[in-house]
């Protein structure tokens, strides 16, 4: 087995389609069609299942995919070591993120780690399935590093919190409640709330809370916009649970507590378990403990 048959391998998992994998690879098709064909005659296996109209992954190559991106990455960390030890840090980082990333500046997180490593490229991926998606990505190994907001620990990740503060709620200035310090979630269960998609870690958080308490609450809208959501319930559509550092000071809107439940929205940066990363990921991190955890920003007390 070659690491050019596993690279040709991954390629196709990725694209689904031999020719967007042979584009990839600046590889002629017949090139990446034969490697494929001889992985399989080497393992015995149908790698993929292949139609005129569609290319899908068997359940071998299901199998395969996370240990064959395992062997890559350890092989491109192993070379981006020896790398480094002449001219510095190369290679590239995958990183994730929430369509919205509070607490985080991350432009200027970034173009500080382009100043200081400018032989790292960064892709940044933006995840519309929320932390659920992020997680997955991780697992899958389709992302080195990823800016999370889960609820607790999975499996197959490493997580690092950076910051862990209450959901409050944020109701109408006339609303029958605007004038109670804290609800219970029993008395929430006739109300109408903003809130964001499943998979969204704030979400979790608050489902696993009535679920306990055994209350039902309707989600009238979904936003996916953590900073947006206070103006949805100035406009009259609901009532939202949101980080407190986005709580409003507005005239028009009241932050109460909940009383007998504690809701807190956390935000980490997580990587793969099971993968090393590789130095530039190591690199990233590092920063992200400074930039985030040290005197660049403030973390609330649990």
């Amino acid at each position: 087995m070659e690491l050019r048959h596993l690279e040709y391998f991954v390629a196709v998992a990725e694209e689904l389609n031999f020719t967007r994998a042979s584009r990839r690879l600046h590889v002629v098709q017949s090139g990446v069609s034969a490697a494929i064909r001889s992985l399989e005659r080497e393992l015995g296996v149908t790698l993929f299942d292949r139609t005129s109209q569609r290319v899908s992954l068997s359940d071998a190559g299901c199998v395969l995919l996370p240990e064959a991106r395992a062997v890559l990455d350890a092989v491109r960390s192993a070379r981006e070591a020896v790398q480094a030890a002449e001219d510095g840090l190369r290679g590239t980082i995958d990183i994730g993120t929430l369509t919205s990333l509070p607490l985080v500046d991350l432009p200027a997180l970034l173009g500080r780690f382009h100043a200081e490593h400018p032989g790292v490229t960064m892709r940044l991926r933006i995840a519309p399935t929320g932390s659920a998606g992020l997680a997955q990505a991780l697992v899958a190994g389709e992302l080195d590093a990823a800016f999370v907001s889960l609820p607790g620990p999975l499996p197959g990740l490493a997580i690092r919190e950076l910051a862990a503060v209450p959901l409050v709620l944020v109701v109408p200035a006339d609303h029958p409640l605007a004038g109670e310090e804290a609800v219970p979630l029993a008395r929430l269960s006739e109300e109408e709330f903003i809130d964001f998609p499943p998979g969204y870690g704030n979400r979790t958080v608050v489902d696993r809370a009535f679920a306990a308490a055994g209350v039902e609450r309707r989600v009238r809208l979904e936003v996916a916009d953590v900073a947006t959501g206070s103006a949805y319930v100035r406009h009259g559509l609901g009532v939202a649970f949101l980080p407190e550092f986005v709580a409003p000071h507005d005239p028009d809107l009241r932050v109460l507590r909940t009383a007998g439940a504690t809701l807190t929205w956390s935000l980490s940066v997580a990587t793969s378990a099971t993968r090393r990363p590789s130095a530039a990921v190591r690199a990233f991190l590092d920063l992200v403990d400074h930039h985030v955890l040290g005197q660049d920003a403030v973390r609330s007390p649990r």
